[in-house]
């Protein structure tokens, strides 16, 4: 017996609830919509924007009734099914500045996601295969820092994993009362406003719904998921989920991808006909 009914189904895309092609089953959705019929107010996290969430949206059929997009790793949420903005953090320009001055002093390229579209300072291997994982189209800008200085939710530098690491040590030395950063690949250094990630946002979505953290499950895969898994106590990661996560959650499923997304909610939220006694 579950000591609270879970009331929030939190759901990352990319390396969870999507298969390699980026799809999700018909037998995951089947179940996540059983979810629903439970009570569960699905809530559909991601690194990308909402309008490259759209067609998850669409397909869940989320954009006919109520629940909530995290995008942008935690900088934006809004509501899945009217696209009204619930909350949303911008980088300090100043710092989104220097942090660019940076990048392109040492010759990263770097990416800003707007609408549906990749903006990256020159085209290179690393924002190709993410264009290639996520369908977004990419349109290289000449003056990126102008589009910098216009504002932006955050920034990605990318390059060679050793080599970025680097980049990330002298930004969290010289610069972490400002910003926050994430790993989201081995090859995206992602700088987000301070105090921004995708535990923050759904804390808020909590607070708007009146649920308690132990009536939230997070099922996650990647490492800048792990500050949801933080807040809730039920987390799951699925069988190919990085090591970070695998240290903080409650189980890892047998299932990898979305045939563990489906496993693990079949497990907790989908009630069980028990026979009589």
């Amino acid at each position: 017996m579950k000591s609270k009914k879970l009331r929030i189904l939190a759901l990352d895309l990319d390396d969870t609830i999507l298969h390699s092609d980026i799809s999700i089953s018909r037998h995951t959705r089947n179940i996540i919509k059983q979810a629903e019929k439970e009570g569960a107010t699905i809530v559909l996290v991601s690194s990308r924007t909402p309008e490259a969430m759209g067609r998850y949206v669409r397909l869940l059929g989320l954009d006919k009734k109520p629940g909530y997009l995290v995008s942008k790793n935690g900088a934006l949420i809004t509501e899945s099914h009217t696209g009204k903005i619930i909350h949303e953090a911008r980088l300090e320009v100043k710092a989104a500045l220097a942090i660019c001055d940076l990048a392109l002093a040492e010759n990263f390229p770097i990416q800003i996601f707007e609408d549906d579209i990749m903006y990256v300072s020159r085209k290179n291997e690393y924002t190709g295969n993410d264009q290639r994982i996520t369908g977004i189209r990419q349109v290289v800008v000449e003056n990126f820092r102008a589009m910098v200085a216009e504002g932006c939710h955050k920034l990605i530098i990318a390059g060679e994993p050793s080599v970025l690491s680097n980049v990330k040590t002298i930004i969290e030395n010289f610069m972490v009362k400002d910003v926050t950063l994430y790993t989201s690949r081995p090859y995206f250094l992602e700088i987000m406003p301070k105090g921004t990630d995708k535990g923050s946002a759904l804390a808020l979505i909590a607070g708007i719904l009146g649920v308690s953290p132990d009536q939230i499950m997070v099922i996650g895969d990647s490492r800048n998921g792990e500050a949801m898994i933080r807040l809730t106590g039920t987390g799951m990661a699925i069988a190919n989920a990085g090591t970070g996560n695998k240290s903080i959650v409650v189980q890892v499923t047998d299932g990898t991808n979305d045939n563990g997304v489906a496993e693990a909610i079949e497990k907790y939220f989908i009630k069980k006909d028990v026979p009589n006694e």
